[in-house]
């Protein structure tokens, strides 16, 4: 593309008072620039997110803007190609040719709404043509499968070419930092995790949103994506459909969401990408394993490299594999069991917004209400600490069922319940456990002390390992209530 393509005026700041030296001195000081600080330095200036992205680039390399909108998308030629062949009459070993047969189909793909329909499309000839002449990585090639394909949607919906040239580079801007903290294996930080991201930020680019649209998009976009691994172990057919396809589908709806809605997000995306880092190394040490065991029985295998491969290690593998496949049965047959029939599987309902939060502690609570004798003096809680740091929602429940007995679902008196524990004159003492999942609830009063020692589970479900004074008067408490007790 030439130069001339990219003709623009220079930049200038929407906000009265800031001239473009300012901003640039701003953004010298900071290189390079967190999301975060790329997001704060374009709400300070009235900017476009991409402009100090490209203001950025210009510091950085000492190219022009239109040297670089014009790099951007020679950066992105060889995924698009990829993209091209895979929608044309690309086969993958994984994927066969699922884009090519998608495109072969009249008017709407899977969606009614024709860029995210594109996009899709475009996102799968993409992975499809990675199989094919491979995809040049970001995090991976992984989310350069979202990234092109999202661009390739443009193109075709009559973006004009700097627009286009200007989200490919705000793509890779954020693509860059999470390309840094993929150093092992997970979706997490690359297809799933970086594509949900950076798609996030490109549909609220073009949509004209606000740098703080942007940042609360990429933050609900990324959230669900924290410690997802690999499953497919690029080996298993078909599942990365779902993982780059997602990217797509998640990021375009926090994006389009966050423009239409006001809502609190309070988490900066810097802290989101910080924790998605970590626990990614985290994943790929303990998820990852347990993947490769149940998935290892589904990888594609080349009959030319198995050639290669002696057939004592052959056999080995043979039976490790139909004992994996015994097993997952097993678990399956386990999980089946363990369920209600279907008109009486879902529990009670819960205030607070968690089942698991929320529900089983509460219920915990009011098991023990249904020991206590005399007039409560004190409510002493002992929580684990994933669930003392949430204190915010489970304590207002935990206090209506130690004292009131009510329900997981009275609302009113969760709303209520601290204040008029707190009229009441009882003392409340709430300690961080130490052991995973506990919930113990301890009552006292004017006739003595009463005790329930339970493990949370999700579900509003519990584990009752002991009570006082009674552990049997417990357990039927628990199913005089409803509340449904799990052996582990």
């Amino acid at each position: 593309m030439p130069l001339a393509a990219w003709s623009s005026d220079p930049y200038r700041s929407k906000k009265e008072g800031y001239p473009m030296s300012d901003i640039r001195a701003v953004i010298q000081e900071k290189l390079p620039l967190t999301v975060s600080e790329m997001i704060d330095v374009a709400k300070q200036f009235g900017a476009r997110v991409t402009d100090v992205v490209l203001i950025e680039t210009e510091l950085r390399t000492g190219l022009s803007r239109e040297e670089i909108l014009t790099g951007i998308m020679n950066e992105y030629a060889h995924n698009l190609k990829a993209v091209e062949i895979g929608v044309k009459d690309g086969e993958s070993i994984l994927l066969g040719t699922v884009a090519s047969q998608l495109a072969a189909q009249e008017g709407p793909k899977c969606f009614s709404d024709p860029f995210l329909d594109d996009a899709l499309l475009y996102t799968l000839g993409a992975q499809v043509g990675n199989h094919c002449i491979g995809l040049r990585p970001c995090a991976g090639t992984g989310d350069s499968c979202p990234y092109s394909g999202f661009i390739k949607a443009m193109m075709t919906h009559g973006y004009d070419e700097k627009t286009i040239a200007e989200t490919a580079a705000l793509m890779i801007k954020i693509g860059s930092i999470f390309r840094v903290g993929k150093v092992t294996t997970g979706c997490n930080m690359e297809g799933y995790g970086a594509g949900s991201a950076c798609i996030a930020a490109a549909t609220v680019s073009i949509g004209g949103g606000t740098p703080e649209q942007m940042e609360k998009a990429m933050v609900l976009a990324l959230s669900p994506t924290i410690g997802v691994p690999c499953t497919p172990r690029v080996l298993v057919p078909a599942l990365c459909t779902t993982h780059v396809g997602g990217a797509i589908l998640m990021g375009m709806y926090a994006g389009r969401l966050c423009m239409k809605v006001d809502m609190t997000v309070n988490v900066p995306f810097d802290v989101m990408l910080a924790m998605a880092a970590e626990v990614h190394i985290e994943s790929g040490h303990s998820l990852v394993p347990i993947v490769v065991e149940y998935m290892e029985p589904f990888f594609k295998r080349k009959p030319a490299v198995e050639s290669l491969v002696s057939q004592q290690v052959k056999d080995a593998e043979a039976k490790k594999i139909e004992e994996t496949l015994a097993k997952a049965k097993a678990k399956a047959k386990k999980l089946a069991q363990g369920t209600e029939n279907i008109l009486h599987t879902l529990g009670d309902a819960v205030v607070g917004g968690s089942s698991q939060a929320v529900g089983s502690p509460t219920n915990a609570a009011r098991i023990c209400h249904e020991l206590v004798k005399g007039k409560i003096k004190k409510v002493r809680v002992e929580l684990y600490p994933e669930l003392f740091a949430r204190r915010s929602i489970n304590i207002p429940g935990v206090l209506m069922g130690a004292v009131f007995g009510a329900s997981t679902s009275d609302y009113e008196m969760y709303n209520k319940s601290v204040q008029m524990v707190k009229d009441a004159g009882i003392e409340v003492e709430i300690v961080e456990g130490t052991e995973h999942a506990i919930q113990k609830i301890t009552i006292t009063t004017d006739q003595g002390s009463y005790m329930v020692d339970t493990l949370n589970r999700g579900g509003g479900r519990l584990v009752l390992r002991g009570a006082d004074p009674s552990l049997p008067e417990a357990q039927a408490a628990a199913k005089r209530l409803g509340i449904v007790l799990v052996d582990a």
